[in-house]
């Protein structure tokens, strides 16, 4: 994919190179690809492998000498250097033979191997390079003696091993195995002739080869075109005839004669025996992509290809891994074209050179290509970090995926329909898989008729197998199989296609079907990302100040309204959206169009992208933001497929033919199997002038060009555009791409120094990012601001920071020990202090720290004394939760755990000051030992303290989990008297206990039960038994044992019969205690999740004992935030809703509001006797019924309304439960906001005559307006679905 190439030039091929052996300087072991294997070898020294291993795996030298690699050295390169692209001679070496010089005999195959590779420069702008490796004889004498001699040095000193006793026999014959990796394992002494067959060479009998590189260098992507070049080149060198022309004549014509094509043309030009045609898309298609995709479905299949592409969307770290070169870069290449019009923003090396193995250590997102020796397994492979890592064996048809990895949006959709576009061609979408043994597994879902007949209609089987994996869609999936009969026929149009008649095309049929599945799939998957984002425009947030000012603040501005898209969206995508939109290339992405506003301005991809999008909206006339998962095909395959056999079948443009140059005689000779030392004074420098140099620009416009960032067709503006875009595009990434130089401490130093600040930074941004996303709904809860954060989003950010710490944990690392280095890192903390703790100094449970810190907690006072603050404690309830098996899982839910307890930065303080342990783990470069930048990582960590997360409690719902229930009676009235038996039910959001038997003399219990989510109420209640059944609470304290949340349920109230309300069950509504925070970590705080005080609270405190009496006007304002805190709970998104108990039975909560109104002007009588608003209620109930038996009022509405009221009231009263009257009236008034009957029943209410009796004439209920405008208000419940808490309508069956 042409994202950043040299569009400085116009030129086909920029350097023409070779490479090889240097005779002259003879034979230099490669020291970079020899220390990367001694570094590996030594990993082991310290292990339990003996001191045989170290013996055996010194060096690159236990290879038999064919098997090691040599230095390679750049022989030749023209022309010397062209002003728009140096030329870059460590890193064209690096990569033009990533392994060195290789050696074979005659015995050996010589095949020639064709490879691509990229150099990314540091501004992130591309060259491309395409390699023919090939073998030729070595005619040096020196170095065939050479040769030798490491040969009998190198059977001396594997005979000396050999013969070596040993005690443990087995393993030194596993690492025999494992290190001389081109022979079987050795035993006993009648092997050394075996070795000697397979590892020999004999100067007398054998001959010597070794390899040699031609290479092409271009601005752009033509891996077809340049591999015919390189292929006839070399067989021009190799074939007895010598070819028509001198080799001079050619190059110098593919260097300076043969133009870019431009595009939306195509251009042919001559190789050595025959024509090369190549085409490049016009500024309306997809970008210039030539490599053979279906080459990667055949080598991963479908479903493998796109979780690794879902990774790649997420940013993951990727690691490519197989033994050919080629097949690493066409992976890469093709993966990260299928993105259009997204961008990959990280480390990109496809082909990673033995010298930069450091870079695996990167901490930062990268997409890498290994390659393996073919002889190790993935077992062998030490890899710093995995906790993140996508591990790709492309030669075995195996993924490895990171955890928790959503799904990509209508997968099996998508899987069908790419699967159909392969079949149409005859790819199997099950790729082509390597081993026996899967292929045994593959055929149990073919039918063997389909195998032996492609033409029998059962196309779609290799879907079986996909079916069988994802059953649960058995059903949708076969409907879609049995429509696969489209594939079918289109397999009999593609033949006819292709000897279509009318067009003669000018390429190969071979390379035509290779673009037209390119491009098939390549629409397919833009289609993907043109339906998720047809109105992305919509939500781009321009920036109100000018660009200047918007640039310097762009870390912290938000360039895209994520909350109001995802809203948007079909709920199946959010966990994969969400994700994405916080990447990198997303954010990049929208800067770009934030940056151009006119078409003119544009960069291709967008301007590709946005014109499809509006087309879609065209076909779609409905409203933009009305989602549907309806899955829309991909309709303008035809479209694309026709520009590109149009321009194949009619050349747009020839280049000039090669002709002889002006060359000295006797110049230009061969020898046959030798490539020639070309002759350079004719190479080095190009034609004067020709028809199209005209249109290249002055070089300091090329260079400008260069740097930008951008694809194609660009029209150039001016500096400041350049620098924004320049800048937008590094900002998250303060490492963009490693410098291919040879490897040095300083370099390496300076790149891991390089990484710290990364980490920091990114630390830095994420933390505010998740700080100002939580207290943005903070404030929206106390009435500021707007709503801007889901449920979903608030775990993709905390994911999100738990692969930040991984990444900083595993940099830097010394030995890997298991998939995640915190968990790895905090099991030796684990492990030190249990030792330490069991040396009889140590006192207290095992495990404790020592310190007698506990958290205060105000409000409980000593009725619950706080949690002990424990990391090993905190461990140990991660590795009692049985669902969480792996690794990963456990750092992050322990992550999870510590930020809700609001003790993550004293966590991982604590796990850092342990020096010695962070020592012997890690190397002295790595981020945890740079002391200043871990502070400021800890203090960043710190700030998370003053926000309240639920993410571990509304994660893991299902485990089991320790409460701690403590009542707390009243101090006046000593309820040492009390006789009864109390019980308890605690009722969260996620489920409820049951009745809890508490004994009377502790008034305490623990209790283990499933997770209960946050907590909403508890019942309380006893049995009424014994001389002295009446009991004065104060409160209820519950705390959840793992998470240390203690929930405070207040009272106040008596329970008994004939005291008070002759309650004997009361239903608490509770609320979080915030703790008070340790004076160490003083942070400000917000207070806790619960609706805003609002002006009650300062009406209300006057005196806690005497009853205030609040007039009419306060009256009405407690009622309007009641039913306002109602209406507000409703209109926030359903994953963050608070709790509806605590707004309709809470302090201020809307039963407590109609108290207030039937409360005013009530007469009471003045002797012994308390009158209570059930008393009246029961005695309007009498006289609507007997009114009804009159028949008194004709009126049908006001019959329905009695008849509702009273069926309510009867229903209450009737109930087996002892709730007391003001329980009663809490039940009513739920009921009622439930059925949406309350403003019925205060309009009957204040119409009774009973109301005339028992109120002062002053009273609301008695003033028409204020009834008239209470009810407007009640009525605005009517559109909210109200659900009551089970606790609250327990025995009322209605």
């Amino acid at each position: 994919m042409t994202t950043g190439f040299s569009s400085g030039s116009c030129r086909f091929a920029d350097y023409f190179v070779i490479c090889g052996l240097d005779t002259e300087s003879g034979l230099e072991p490669d020291e970079l690809s020899a220390l990367c294997q001694y570094i590996e070898a030594t990993k082991f020294r310290d292990g339990a492998r003996g001191k045989c291993a170290g013996a055996n795996e010194g060096e690159n030298f236990e290879q038999s000498p064919l098997r090691r690699t040599f230095k390679s050295k750049v022989l030749a390169h023209y022309p010397d250097n062209v002003e728009w692209n140096l030329f870059d001679q460590d890193a064209v070496g690096m990569l033009c033979m990533p392994k060195g010089l290789s050696f074979r005999t005659q015995v050996d195959s010589r095949e020639p191997q064709f490879h691509s590779f990229i150099i990314t420069r540091e501004d992130g702008s591309r060259t491309y390079g395409f390699a023919l490796t090939f073998f030729e004889e070595v005619t040096s004498k020196q170095i065939c003696s050479a040769m030798q001699t490491l040969y009998h040095m190198h059977n001396a000193e594997q005979y000396d091993i050999l013969h070596t006793p040993t005690s443990p026999q087995a393993s030194t014959a596993d690492q025999r195995h494992q290190h001389l990796q081109s022979r079987p394992v050795l035993h006993s002494a009648p092997a050394i002739s075996r070795l000697q067959r397979f590892n020999s060479y004999d100067i007398s009998r054998d001959t010597l080869y070794v390899s040699k590189c031609i290479c092409l260098i271009t601005p752009m992507a033509f891996p077809q075109a340049c591999r015919k070049v390189l292929q006839q080149l070399h067989q021009a060198v190799t074939s007895p005839q010598p070819p028509p022309l001198p080799l001079e004549s050619y190059i110098y014509n593919i260097l300076y004669e043969v133009p870019l094509p431009p595009s939306g043309r195509s251009l042919k030009f001559s190789g050595v025996y025959g024509p090369v045609v190549c085409q490049r898309p016009s500024t309306c298609e997809l970008p210039l992509f030539d490599f053979a995709i279906s080459e990667m479905f055949n080598l991963l299949g479908v479903e493998n290809v796109l979780q690794l592409f879902t990774c790649a969307l997420l940013e993951m770290q990727i690691l490519l891994y197989s033994q050919h070169y080629q097949r690493l870069m066409t992976v890469a290449e093709s993966i990260t074209a299928l993105m259009f019009p997204f961008q990959w923003q990280h480390v990109y090396v496809p082909i990673l050179p033995a010298s930069l193995l450091h870079f695996l250590d990167a901490p930062v997102p990268y997409l890498m290509g290994l390659h393996s020796n073919g002889q190790d397994d993935r077992t062998k492979l030490e890899l710093p970090q995995e906790a993140n890592l996508c591990f790709v064996d492309i030669d075995n048809h195996f993924i490895e995926l990171p955890e928790d990895l959503p799904q990509f949006p209508n997968k099996l959709e998508f899987i069908q329909e790419i699967s159909e576009v392969l079949m149409s061609f005859g790819v199997s979408p099950e790729g082509n898989i390597p081993s026996s043994d899967s292929q045994a597994k593959y055929r149990v879902f073919r039918s063997v008729d389909m195998v032996s007949d492609k033409r029998n209609g059962n196309l779609a089987s290799p879907l079986t197998s996909y079916l069988l994996r994802e059953n649960e869609t058995i059903a949708r999936l076969q409907a879609l199989v049995k429509r696969t009969g489209v594939s079918l026929e289109k397999l009999e149009v593609r033949e006819d296609a292709s000897s279509n008649k009318d067009l003669r095309f000018q390429c190969d049929e071979e390379e035509l079907k290779m673009h037209q599945i390119n491009i098939q799939v390549r629409e397919v998957f833009a289609n993907r990302f043109t339906q998720m984002f047809a109105d992305y425009e919509v939500f781009v947030i321009q920036p109100s100040q000018d660009k200047e000012s918007w640039f310097t603040n762009r870390d912290q501005m938000q360039n895209f309204d994520k909350a109001s898209f995802l809203s948007d969206q079909p709920e199946p995508y959010l966990p994969f959206l969400s994700r994405f939109l916080e990447t990198q290339m997303f954010a990049s992405f929208i800067d770009s169009k934030i940056l151009c506003h006119d078409d003119e301005e544009k960069e291709h991809t967008l301007r590709v992208f946005d014109s499809r999008v509006d087309k879609i909206r065209m076909l779609n006339v409905r409203t933009p933001t009305l989602r549907t998962s309806m899955y829309q095909k991909c309709t303008n395959i035809e479209e694309a497929e026709k520009a590109i056999e149009m321009r194949v079948s009619k050349i747009d443009h020839t280049a000039l033919h090669p002709h002889l140059l002006d060359m000295k005689i006797g110049q230009g000779r061969y020898e046959q199997g030798f490539f020639p030392r070309l002759q350079s004074d004719v190479l080095s420098t190009g034609p004067t002038s020709n028809k199209w140099t005209k249109r290249s620009a002055p070089a300091q416009w090329r260079r400008r060009d260069r740097q930008k960032q951008h694809a194609e067709h660009l029209y150039l503006d001016n500096d400041q555009r350049e620098k924004y875009i320049q800048e937008a595009r590094n900002l998250g990434t303060t490492i963009r791409q490693p410098k291919l130089s040879n490897l040095s401490p300083s370099v390496i130093a300076q790149t891991n120094w390089k990484f710290v600040e990364g980490l920091l930074k990114e630390c830095r941004n994420k933390t505010k990012r998740m700080l100002v996303e939580k207290m943005g709904r903070e404030a929206v809860e106390l009435g500021h601001g707007e709503v801007s954060i889901t449920g979903v989003e608030e775990n993709t950010l905390i994911a999100s920071l738990c692969d930040l710490l991984e990444r900083i944990w595993s940099h830097g690392l010394q030995v890997k020990q298991g998939k995640s280095a915190l968990w790895s890192h905090l099991l030796h903390y684990q492990e030190s202090k249990e030792k330490n703790n069991a040396t009889p100094g140590g006192l207290g449970p095992p495990g404790f720290i020592h310190d007698t810190e506990r958290r205060k907690s105000d409000g409980g006072g000593s009725a619950m004394p706080p949690l002990k603050v424990s990391l090993i404690q905190d461990m140990r309830h991660i590795q009692n939760i049985s669902e969480i098996k792996t690794d990963v899982g456990k750092a992050r839910a322990w992550v999870r755990l510590s930020m809700e307890k609001k003790l993550l930065s004293r966590h991982l303080k604590q796990l850092l000051s342990e020096d010695e342990l962070t020592k012997k783990l890690y190397k002295r470069y790595a981020f945890l030992r740079c002391d200043d930048e871990k502070e400021q990582f800890l203090y960043h960590l710190l700030s998370f303290n003053a926000v309240d997360y639920f993410c571990f409690t509304n994660v893991f719902t299902t485990i089991m989990i320790p409460y701690h229930v403590v009542v707390v009676p009243s101090k006046k009235l000593g309820g040492s008297m009390f006789t009864a038996n109390p019980w308890v039910c605690v009722s969260g959001e996620l489920a409820e206990t049951g009745v809890l038997q508490v004994p009377r003399n502790t008034l305490e219990i623990t209790f283990e039960c499933q997770n209960l989510g946050k907590l909403t109420t508890v019942q309380i209640g006893h049995d009424n038994t014994g001389l002295y059944a009446k009991w004065l609470v104060e409160c209820v304290m519950v705390r959840n044992e793992i998470t240390g949340h203690t929930y405070k349920f207040p009272c106040g109230r008596w329970l008994g019969k004939g005291v008070d309300d002759g309650s004997l069950e009361r239903i608490l509504v509770g609320e979080l205690i915030t703790p008070s925070t340790e004076n160490d970590e003083r942070m400000c705080r917000t207070p806790p999740m619960q609706q805003s005080p609002g002006m009650m609270r300062r009406f209300v405190t006057i005196s806690p004992n005497s009853k205030p009496k609040l007039n009419t006007g306060q009256i009405q304002e407690g009622v309007g935030e009641a039913i306002n805190g109602i209406v507000k709970h409703f209109h926030k998104p359903e994953k963050e809703r608070g709790s509806l108990t605590l707004l309709l039975c809470g302090e201020y909560g809307l039963v407590w509001a109609l108290e207030q109104v039937f409360q005013h002007g009530f007469k009471s009588p003045r002797l012994f006797k308390n009158v209570f608003i059930w008393d009246f209620l029961e005695k309007a109930q009498v006289y609507f019924e007997s009114a009804e038996q009159r028949e008194v009022t004709p009126d049908e509405n006001w019959q329905t309304r009695v008849r509702h009221f009273c069926r309510f009231m009867r229903a209450i009263n009737n109930t087996s439960r002892n709730i007391g009257k003001d329980g009663k009236f809490q039940m009513l008034v739920c009921l009622g906001a439930r059925d949406h009957l309350l403003h019925h029943w205060i309009a009957l209410l204040a119409d009774c005559p009973i109301t005339a009796q028992m109120y002062e004439d002053t009273a609301l209920i008695k003033d028409r307006s204020l009834v008239n405008s209470l009810i407007r208000v009640l009525q605005t419940l009517q559109e909210f679905n109200i659900t009551l808490e089970a606790s609250l309508v327990k025995g009322v069956g209605i």
